[in-house]
């Protein structure tokens, strides 16, 4: 799993030359653009998200920024206590530091894109997908990552999540990358 490597040279990270990874549950990840060629400035991801899929539990960043542009579908977000929704051609920002969540609000797949600013987060993602396919059945052991990233999670908020939204936290199918 890896980046494509954008340089002047090649401006263009083409959808059939980029790589997708399977995050677990019910998200995926197209790996489009690491921080290198924006000099560490930010950092794009693709997510797919298979329907009515909680994208993770609440969790926060201490490093970083995230934006999440709509693509397809329409999308929950919770950000502490607010909760907020976006379709196709919206922006939602959530801001280090911040304790949020985010799900797939349709019976449809959908897909976002992640902007994550300064990068170096989406290498976490790129790890995850990796854990992911190397441990085989059962849950992987995501803990070791956690630090390394500032990442906070509580798991403690997916059962509220699930049932509060309608959410699923496993696909059915478990692909929601493809598409």
């Amino acid at each position: 799993m890896t980046f494509i490597a954008l340089s002047p040279a090649q401006p263009v990270a083409r959808a059939a030359e980029t790589t997708i990874g399977f995050l677990g549950g019910v998200l995926g990840a197209r790996f489009i653009m690491d921080g290198d060629p924006a000099e560490g400035r930010f950092s794009l991801v693709e997510h797919p998200i298979a329907p009515r899929g909680l994208a993770a539990p609440m969790h926060l960043h201490t490093r970083e920024d995230e934006y999440s542009f709509i693509l397809e579908g329409r999308w929950g977000f919770q950000l502490a206590e607010t909760v907020v929704y976006g379709e196709p051609g919206d922006l939602v920002y959530k801001p280090r530091n911040v304790w949020h969540s985010f799900w797939n609000a349709t019976d449809e797949p959908a897909r976002l894109l992640e902007i994550i600013s300064p990068a170096g987060f989406e290498q976490f993602f790129v790890e995850v997908s990796e854990l992911s396919r190397s441990t085989g059945p059962g849950e992987p052991d995501y803990v070791q990552l956690f630090d390394k990233y500032g990442l906070r999670m509580d798991f403690g908020s997916v059962p509220q999540l699930l049932a509060t939204h309608g959410l699923v936290a496993e696909a059915s199918d478990q692909s929601p990358a493809a598409g």
